[in-house]
Parts: structure tokens; C-alpha cells; sequence
């Protein structure tokens, strides 16, 4: 392990004072594989090893503490520390080794004196741990209780001597007497049951003492554990109640400056030792979590970061730059910014940037503050899909599920840049950024799209400004399935159908996409699938609404065959891994491991290039672990901060606020057309519920009217006669096909729209609004 850039940094201990059991300075901790070794301070007091990221949170925050007591030391080699205790490993590692040479002589002093303190806490002139006036109180009034109960079986010990040899007299007394042999016998027995009786009380009495003795000499030890274990709790309490307090300040913080962390993080400096150390001071995690969780089907795997100096470039998308936010989709600029390390194949061919036509809405009314009682809604429904119950647009977002899906293409750019690549490997690391980005605008979404009718359309032209235009048709109503066309002059087609499946479990709602989403490049030929991923919506009756995303995605290259492993991680309370967090191997058509991709579904998504890789030890569930040495992280993608005053407008991101915007010339059956949800978008929401449901009747009315026509024709005797089967619902736009790669059945675009867009004639559309 290298240690980048640490002589630059104070990793020198501060000398103790005279007498001092103290003992501070700098350390450089191994925190995991993808982080290495952070600089922490120190603290060394009363036998136990302390930690904190600055100086400063010693006032408030603890990071870790080991007690040396039962600590054991070792050294690995010059300036390495290993510090484990009750499973617990430290690995430290001072900048010099004179100086581990302090530290390790301290550590031992410190343990060699919490050992003697531990062995002498049942002396009585120990005084290391003082008490409180009510714990010497409470202890001195118990031991009263023990002496009063003591002396009363003193005095009942007494009496019950006193009578006993007054028994054991009389019985001699009997013995003595002329009686028949039988009776002697008797009188005999008696006399030897008052002795062991007589025995038996004196050793009780003998046995309470001794426990008086007992609890006499233990009490202080006792007294001393009672106060540091609320002393521990104490400070656990405060410890989480400022963990919580630094929780909900930069939650604010990032919802109030939400561009200048946006800035701040895209920053790149050309001094590799201050990029080390920026990084280092800049963690958010410090935990000893060293494994990435085990891909299903796929051993667990550990990545190493190799030196800066075998570092090869690999193409990284860029965030925009907050100067380009004039845009064309609401903020969005159009291209890359070219500063990135990119591989030669992936460089932008034309270099020029594409200026948008028309400036698109940057904001939508604020949401009205409605409520509405959940509960009474959904207490008859549970275990219906989610599409059959009957929802007020209290619960909805002024947009329709195809303009959700059409939401994909937020980052397009990700695509254009892989359609440029010239390494299939880099294009499938650009390809599953991509797949993973289309779930950054749910975090916050937590309101129902409008269910899309029977027929409608949703159409994104933004050829001029972007290089693409695209397609949704709702194909069929039960299942609800909506069909995906998108065509790229950058180089690249789009298409998915998506039928959504879903179910009311009582406390959270489960959305699982079923469909194939399929992605080709023009130019190479190259061919991706995959499948999206289980949705689960949280505190459906209590508590504030929250999504997570969780399961397992395969993309396959079938030109190449080769594949990517992501595997979104579902949320624990009690898991120490980052919220949202996704993994992932990028592998070619023999199973070799070529990439890593770490990262978060709500924030951004890194690739590492793997140097070098080895078989492991085995981990706790018996698994194989796979080592992979890595470059250090490259960024693929990274989130979009949202505008101004998202939380009033549905959390919407920059594209989301510019899609049902009207647009001239759309077919009439466009989603920007339906009246429900535009009132609904205005803030009129009682008249936006009244046209939901006459929207909803109306098309009940047309689903019975052709259920109607299918039973006549099935009645009449000359369609019969002919073999002439009636076809249900046909979409306008789209076509059932088998697919020849998966051998599935589903709804490819068939043309025409465009065409019908150009010469403005939609006489084929129903009337569905």
C-alpha cells in the first residue's frame, strides 16, 4: 500500500505533558479498499484510543474508541501500527519511524496501566473513578438493608440455639425414662433431626455473612462499573443526537446551495498531492468496511487502488457547467464539457456546441397544499394492482407515466459520448451509467404519475438542440403497457416496452417494471439489453413517503457477449454501506473482470479499470473473495442538482418541468393535451378530479362498445365462415414482433408518426380526450 501524498501532511504526535496520561497527534487510519489510508487525530487517555476526523470534533464527535486493556499491538513493518481487540482491527500507519516508535511505546505504558487498574478496581483505597453523592447513598443504604436482614438472622440463630438445646434436653430427658422400646426408637430420631436442624441454621447464618463480606469488598468495583456504563450510555445519547442534528444541517445545506456542491465537487486540481489530500479531508465514510456486497451468482470482490503513477486516462463524463444552464431542456446544456480524460475514441468527432431554437420553462405553479386522508382510500385495496384502484390526482404529479419514461433521456449525452467510443468495454461502462441515471429523479418523487389512456401519445422532438426525438404509446390498458421509440442522429436507437406490475403490501407499495429495454449503435453494431429494476414506495400510512430502488441488473452486449453486473443494494437500517448504493463488474465474453463501477442510483455512478486481479480468502458466508487492483475511480455520471424551488414544483428535475409544456403540431391524443392534468398542473385540482373521471368513464364506455363489436363478430356467421378472427385493441404507431435476440414478443415502433407530424394529419387518432 502507497502512501499518496502523506508527507505533505502533520501526522506528528504531540508530545505529552509531564505526568500526563495524554497522549495526540495525527495518524493516517485504513478506513477500505476504494478510500485507503485518511488522516484522523489521535487520542490516547485513561488506557482507552480515541479517534475524529479534525481537532475540532472532539467537542461533539467520537469516530471510534479500542480499549487497550484488551487490546493487542503488532507492527507491521517501519511506520505501521496494528491495533485489534474483540474482532476489531485498527491498521495505522504513522508518516515516520521514530514516530510509530513514540506511539507504540505510549499504547504500550497505557495498556500495561489500564491492566493494572482493571486487576486493582477491587482495592478499596482506589480512587481513579469517583461517584456520585446519590450512588454512595444508594450503596450505603443497601448494605444498611443486608446488616438489619443479618442481624435478624443473628438473633433468630440465637433463639433458635436457645431452643434447640432446650429440645435436645428434653429429649434426654425422655431417653432416660422408662418407656416401651418402640417409643425410644422415636424419642431417639427426634433428638437427631433437631441436631441437623440445629447444624443447618448455623451454616445459613454462616453463609449470609460470608455474602455480606462479599458485597462489602465488591461494592466499589460494583459502583465503579454501574458509573462508567452511564456514562457510556450518556455519551452514546449524545453522540446520536448530534449525529442527527449534523444529519438534518446538511440535508439543508444541500438543499439550500445546491449548485455550489455541484461546483465545488466537479473542481480538478493538477497537483496530484493536494487532489490526495483534498480527497481525504472531503470523506464522508470512515468505517472498516472493506468488501463490496457479493453479485448474485458471482463471488464477492475486493479493489485495490494502484499507485497514481500507472494511472491510464478513461473516459469520464463531466458534469455541465453551470454556465451552459440556459437550455434547451430546461437548464440542460447540450454537450460535454471537453476537459475530461477521455480515451481517443471517445472524443467529441464535431467539437462544436449546438445552440437551442426556443427557450424552454424553467418553472410550473407551485403545488397546492391539499390533504387528503390516505387511508380511507387504500384500507379496501390491498393486494390490487395499483392501476385498478381508483386514485384522486391528490396523489399524482402533473405528468403522465409515458412523460416518466420519456425522463430516461435526461442523460442522453452518456450515450452520444459511448456511440463515440471506440472500446465496446468503456462504451458498456458508459451504457450501465446510463441504465443507472434513470433512476436519480425518483428519490424525492414520491407522487403517482397519471395512468396514460388506451391510445395516448407523448412525442419529445429535440433534433435541433439535442440530436434525438421520441416516442410513447400507451399499446395496452390491462396490463398497463406503454411502448418506447428513440432515434438519435448522434448515433444510437432506443426502444422498450414496459408493462408495470404492481402491488399494495399495506405499509409499502412494490412497482416492478416488466420489459426489455434495447440499445443499439449504428456505427459498430453493438447491441445492449437489459431490465429495470424493483421500485418500493415506503410509509404508505405512516411516516413520510420514501423510495428505494433494489435488485439486480444484467446488461449483454450480444454482438460481443460481453456483460455488466450492477446490483442495486436495498436500503438497512442497520447496514453501514452508504444509502442507494450500486456496484458493479463489467466483464468480456471469457468472464474476465475489465471494470469496477461504484457508486449511488441519486448521485453518480464512478468506473475503475482493473490492473490486476487474484484469488482471495474466503469471507464469512465461505465465499471465494476475487481481489482486483484498480486505477484510481474515473467519473462516468453525476446528478443534476434541481432548480430553484423543486420542492414546491413536485421535486421536478430541469427536463421534467419543460415536458407538458404545450408544444404546436403534436397528434391529438399527446399527453400535453389531456385536460385533467393540465388543470391538475394550474392548481385546479377539484375541476382536474372531475375531468379525470369523466375521462376515465368515457373510456370504460369505449372499451365496452368494442368488447360489444368483438362479441358481434364472433356472431356473425360469415366472418366465421371465412376463419376471420376479430383483432382487439391495435396501436396506432407500434406493432407486436418477436425479437431475435431474446425470443420475446413485444411492441417495436412500425413508423409513420413523423411523417403524419409533417403533413399535420392525425384523422387515424381516436378521440380519447
Amino acid at each position: 500500500m502507497s502512501e499518496q501524498g502523506k508527507g505533505s501532511a502533520s501526522a506528528s504526535a504531540a508530545a505529552p505533558a509531564p505526568g500526563s496520561d495524554t497522549y495526540k497527534g495525527w495518524l493516517f487510519k485504513w478506513t477500505n479498499y476504494l478510500k485507503g489510508y485518511q488522516r484522523r487525530w489521535f487520542v490516547l487517555s485513561n488506557g482507552l484510543l480515541s479517534y475524529y476526523r479534525t481537532q475540532a470534533e472532539m467537542a461533539h464527535t467520537c469516530r471510534g474508541t479500542i480499549n487497550l486493556a484488551t487490546a493487542h499491538i503488532d507492527t507491521e513493518d517501519a511506520c505501521n501500527i496494528v491495533l485489534s481487540s474483540g474482532g476489531r482491527t485498527y491498521h495505522l500507519k504513522a508518516s515516520t519511524e521514530v514516530e510509530r516508535q513514540r506511539w507504540v511505546t505510549a499504547l504500550e505504558l497505557a495498556k500495561a496501566k489500564a491492566i493494572r487498574m482493571m486487576n486493582d478496581q477491587s482495592d478499596d483505597s482506589g480512587d481513579e473513578e469517583p461517584t456520585s453523592q446519590s450512588d454512595r447513598s444508594e450503596i450505603q443504604g443497601t448494605l444498611k438493608i443486608l446488616v438489619s436482614k443479618l442481624d435478624d438472622l443473628s438473633t433468630c440463630n440465637d433463639l433458635i440455639a436457645k431452643h434447640g438445646a432446650a429440645l435436645q434436653r428434653s429429649l434426654s430427658e425422655l431417653e432416660g425414662l422408662k418407656v416401651p422400646v418402640e417409643g425410644g426408637e422415636k424419642i431417639k430420631a427426634v433428638n437427631e433431626r433437631a441436631t441437623l436442624f440445629r447444624i443447618t441454621s448455623n451454616a445459613m447464618i454462616n453463609a449470609c455473612r460470608d455474602f455480606l463480606e462479599l458485597a462489602e469488598t465488591h461494592s466499589r468495583r460494583w459502583q465503579r462499573a454501574l458509573q462508567y456504563e452511564r456514562e457510556q450510555r450518556t455519551h452514546l445519547e449524545e453522540t446520536i443526537e448530534q449525529l442527527a442534528k449534523q444529519h438534518n444541517s446538511l440535508e439543508r445545506a444541500w438543499r439550500q446551495a445546491p449548485a455550489l456542491v455541484s461546483s465545488t465537487a466537479s473542481t480538478t486540481t493538477t497537483n496530484k498531492g493536494s487532489e490526495r489530500l483534498q480527497k481525504e479531508e472531503a470523506s464522508d465514510e470512515d468505517e472498516d468496511t472493506e468488501f463490496f456486497d457479493a453479485m448474485e451468482d458471482s463471488p464477492a470482490f475486493i479493489t485495490v487502488t494502484a499507485a497514481e503513477s500507472s494511472q491510464h486516462s478513461f473516459p469520464m463524463c463531466s458534469r455541465r457547467s453551470q454556465s451552459n444552464l440556459s437550455g434547451a431542456s430546461g437548464g440542460q446544456p447540450s454537450d460535454l464539457n471537453q476537459d475530461d480524460h477521455m480515451s481517443p475514441g471517445c472524443n467529441d468527432v464535431s467539437g462544436k456546441e449546438l445552440q437551442p431554437h426556443r427557450q424552454r420553462r424553467s418553472h410550473i405553479p407551485d403545488k397546492p397544499n391539499y390533504s387528503l386522508n390516505l387511508w380511507s382510500i387504500m384500507k379496501n385495496c390491498i393486494g390490487k394492482e395499483l392501476s385498478k384502484i381508483p386514485m384522486p390526482v391528490n396523489f399524482n404529479e402533473p405528468l403522465s407515466m409515458l412523460q416518466r419514461l420519456t425522463e430516461d433521456l435526461e442523460y442522453h449525452e452518456l450515450l452520444d459520448k459511448a456511440a463515440r467510443c471506440d472500446s465496446s468495454l468503456e462504451q458498456l461502462c458508459l451504457v450501465a451509467a446510463f441504465s443507472v441515471s434513470s433512476y436519480s429523479t425518483t428519490v424525492h418523487r414520491t407522487a403517482k404519475p397519471f395512468n396514460p389512456l388506451l391510445g395516448e401519445t407523448y412525442e419529445l422532438d429535440r433534433r435541433e438542440d439535442f440530436g434525438y426525438r421520441s416516442l410513447c404509446e400507451q399499446v395496452s390498458h390491462h396490463p398497463p403497457a406503454a411502448a418506447h421509440h428513440v432515434i438519435s442522429q448522434r448515433g444510437w436507437t432506443l426502444r422498450q416496452e414496459i408493462t408495470i406490475a404492481s402491488k399494495f403490501r399495506g405499509k409499502y407499495l412494490s412497482i416492478m417494471p416488466l420489459g426489455a429495454i434495447h440499445l443499439h449503435f449504428h456505427s459498430s453494431g453493438n447491441h445492449y439489453v437489459w431490465r429495470k429494476v424493483t421500485s418500493t414506495v415506503h410509509n404508505i400510512i405512516v411516516g413520510k413517503l420514501w423510495i428505494d430502488q433494489s435488485g439486480d441488473i444484467e446488461i449483454v452486449n450480444h454482438r460481443t457477449k460481453e456483460t455488466c453486473q450492477l446490483k442495486f443494494s436495498p436500503y438497512s437500517y442497520f447496514s453501514r454501506d452508504v444509502p442507494r448504493k450500486v456496484t458493479g463488474v463489467v466483464s468480456d465474453s471469457a468472464g474476465q473482470a475489465h471494470y469496477i463501477l461504484s457508486g449511488t442510483w441519486d448521485d453518480k455512478i464512478e468506473s475503475a479499470k482493473i490492473v490486476q486481479s487474484s484469488r482471495g480468502g474466503s469471507g464469512s458466508e465461505g465465499k471465494q473473495k476475487t481481489v482486483y487492483q484498480t486505477l484510481s475511480p474515473k467519473l462516468l455520471w453525476k446528478k443534476y442538482p434541481l432548480p430553484e424551488n423543486a420542492e414546491n414544483m413536485y421535486h421536478f428535475s430541469a427536463l421534467a418541468l419543460t415536458l407538458n409544456e404545450q408544444e404546436e403540431g403534436v397528434g391529438q391524443t399527446d399527453s400535453r393535451l389531456r385536460p385533467d392534468q393540465k388543470l391538475m398542473e394550474e392548481g385546479r385540482w377539484d375541476e382536474a378530479n372531475s375531468e379525470k373521471q369523466r375521462l376515465e368513464e368515457k373510456q370504460r364506455a369505449v372499451r365496452r362498445r368494442r368488447e360489444a363489436e368483438a362479441s358481434d363478430a364472433l356472431d356473425d356467421e360469415c366472418d366465421y365462415d371465412s376463419g376471420r378472427e376479430y383483432e382487439g385493441y391495435q396501436p396506432l404507431w407500434f406493432h407486436q414482433r418477436r425479437d431475435s435476440l431474446t425470443g420475446e414478443t413485444s411492441f417495436v415502433y412500425k413508423g409513420g408518426y413523423w411523417e403524419a407530424k409533417e403533413r399535420q394529419d392525425w384523422s387515424v387518432c381516436p378521440d380519447i380526450f
